[in-house]
């Protein structure tokens, strides 16, 4: 049973890209289905976690009106901070699914119960990943990690 969600931002609930308009403002495109699915995760007592490398306040803001369990937000050692994460919600390794898709995700990736990778990952991303979704990250793929993990966990989506 997956307990806990964790998962990459930029590239995995985003498609990876970044506006920025050259005054300091910067703006992201998050998929509203994406959301919903993190909701649906959320209402059936799996706990979710943003972990991003880049620090962002569009980040943060999805976060907040998303109103997941804790957002990550700018670290450099992402799997320090996921383990950290695990052992203060008392969750063990094996009851967690990782999401990703880019290099700086690999180590969770691999270290999760449930290594998951969105499709347009680099190629290391889908080869250790125990389960790859079929649309990419910001358009879908966060929204097919959260009903496989229902399915997973013997839920209805």
């Amino acid at each position: 049973m997956i307990k806990l969600f964790a998962l990459d931002v930029d590239g995995t609930l985003t498609d990876g890209g970044v506006y920025m308009d050259g005054s300091g403002s910067e703006y992201k495109r998050f998929d509203i289905r994406d959301g919903y699915g993190i909701v649906m995760l959320m209402e059936a007592g799996v706990k979710v976690v943003l972990i991003s490398g880049r620090y962002s306040p569009a980040t943060r803001q999805r976060a907040d009106d998303l109103r997941v369990t804790s957002c990550i937000n700018g670290t450099a050692d992402k799997l320090t901070d996921l383990v950290r994460v695990a052992r203060e919600l008392g969750v063990a390794r094996s009851e967690i699914a990782f999401a990703g898709d880019d290099l700086p995700d690999l180590e969770c990736v691999r270290w999760a119960g449930l290594g998951m990778a969105v499709a347009d990952a680099v190629s290391e991303i889908r080869a250790a990943a125990g389960w790859v979704s079929s649309k990419p990250g910001g358009r879908g793929a966060v929204r097919e990690c959260a009903e496989y993990i229902l399915e997973v966990n013997g839920g209805r989506i």
